[in-house]
């Protein structure tokens, strides 16, 4: 496996200064923010370090460049919108920045594209399954022609009000899974786990990497602590933001020797890559990348790419 983190963290950085910090932390790769100019809507996101729509020739060539300098490569290219958001001009745009996402990753060489798949948090997952169909077919399609996998993160997207109460992503569960894989068969998907997303849910986080092996595509590392007596205070059908903190990787509930051993078991030698969301950590710039610096020196102790 090879270590990298997601570029989200470094907003204010350019994409030289971004590769110059993983060269210098110790990092193999890096995913790259690939959001359209100027759109942000939540935390972490809006965030271009590749801005596709400006991505011609020269462009390519620039970035091959600097991932040559500091020998850093990129471990996919990130886009995390709401695809089947019930407001039609966000899913429209959505379901295009992602075409264009795919894009861009075929034109640089690079295999992954990670994405949510979306939802409407106030319909139930039946009533909008062939919605969900008819936006994701023709996305798999374009992705299988570029030669580009589709790696969906299984972040449920509900943590609040405003994504209550459905979340707004479907692919949360290996049912859900099963059925999405069974529906569009295509190996061009497949899933951008991350543990303490199961954490989140009460789910076992070690047991499904067998299973799904063949569909394992990208990695994230970040953890998550469940404050229990919050948790006893409001019950899990409460906002998942009243009882639960993301943590930096070993500063949470998630036992990363048994989950990392376990993947290395299903034979993925794939990125391993830390999402940083720790709000112990978003003071500076400073912070957030001695927050990368304390990842990558805890996960070395496992990883050693």
């Amino acid at each position: 496996m090879k270590l990298g983190f997601v570029s989200a963290i470094l907003p204010e950085l350019s994409l030289e200064e971004v590769l110059r910090t993983a060269s210098e932390l110790g990092y193999s790769c890096v995913e790259l923010m690939c959001w359209p100019v100027g759109l942000a809507d939540r935390r972490y996101a809006g965030v271009t370090h590749i801005d596709t729509a400006r991505l011609d020739a020269a462009e390519v060539g620039r970035i091959h460049d600097l991932l040559a300098r500091y020998r850093v490569s990129i471990s996919g290219l990130g886009y995390y919108p709401n695809p089947l958001s019930p407001v039609e001009k966000t899913a429209q745009a959505a379901v295009a920045q992602i075409h264009s996402v795919i894009d861009a990753a075929g034109a640089l060489g690079v295999g992954v594209v990670n994405t949510f798949v979306g939802r409407d948090p106030r319909r139930t997952i039946e009533s909008q399954w062939p919605d969900f169909l008819e936006t994701w077919k023709p996305i798999i399609a374009h992705a299988g022609a570029s030669q580009v996998r589709v790696g969906i993160e299984n972040c449920p997207m509900s943590f609040g009000e405003d994504e209550w109460p459905g979340g707004h992503n479907l692919a949360i569960s290996p049912a859900i899974w099963r059925r999405m894989y069974t529906d569009i068969p295509s190996l061009s998907w497949g899933l951008n786990f991350d543990p303490s997303h199961f954490v989140l849910q009460m789910m076992d986080y070690v047991s499904v990497l067998s299973e799904f092996k063949d569909r394992l595509v990208h990695v994230h590392a970040k953890d998550v602590r469940i404050d229990r007596d919050k948790l006893n205070e409001h019950g899990v059908f409460s906002y998942p933001k009243l009882w639960h903190s993301p943590k930096l990787p070993g500063m949470g509930d998630v036992h990363w020797g048994m989950f990392l051993g376990a993947l290395a078991d299903t034979g993925y030698d794939g990125p391993l890559v830390v999402e940083v969301e720790d709000r112990a950590f978003e003071g500076s710039l400073a912070q957030r990348i001695d927050s990368l610096r304390i990842s990558h020196r805890y996960l070395s102790q496992f990883v050693a790419g």
